[in-house]
């Protein structure tokens, strides 16, 4: 993701998980992803609607796109810079257990990898 000035925080992708996801999509929903990624970079005070703390320092990046709902999970490393982890399209209410849990697996393995 392109650094570019006026924005309050960067994003960094970490490991393959986001990009499988994002690969899969349309253009027009991978053009949704990108938009609302650019709001959450360059808008300093983001709705819920957008990014919702959900556990443990693991943040949604909530994408919508007419009735197609999408997660991409994140958490904040040194302050302003946005981790992105892995993503998946919501077919329920409620967010599935097993994809918190790999985020929270590969936010692990992140700051493993930071201190090697």
């Amino acid at each position: 993701m392109e650094e570019m000035k006026g924005q309050i925080r960067s994003l960094k992708v970490y490991g393959d998980d986001f990009w499988e996801f994002y690969n899969k999509q349309t253009k027009k929903i991978q053009d949704r992803i990108f938009w609302t990624i650019r709001v959450i970079r360059d808008i300093q005070f983001v709705s819920e609607k957008y990014l919702k703390h959900i556990d443990d320092g693991i943040y949604e990046i909530r994408v919508s796109s007419g009735n197609n709902i999408f997660r991409i999970f994140c958490f904040f490393d040194e302050g302003q810079l946005i981790i992105v982890l892995n993503g998946f399209q919501k077919k329920t209410q409620k967010t599935p257990t097993e994809e918190i849990d790999k985020a929270k697996k590969l936010k692990a393995a992140y700051y493993e990898s930071k201190k090697k």
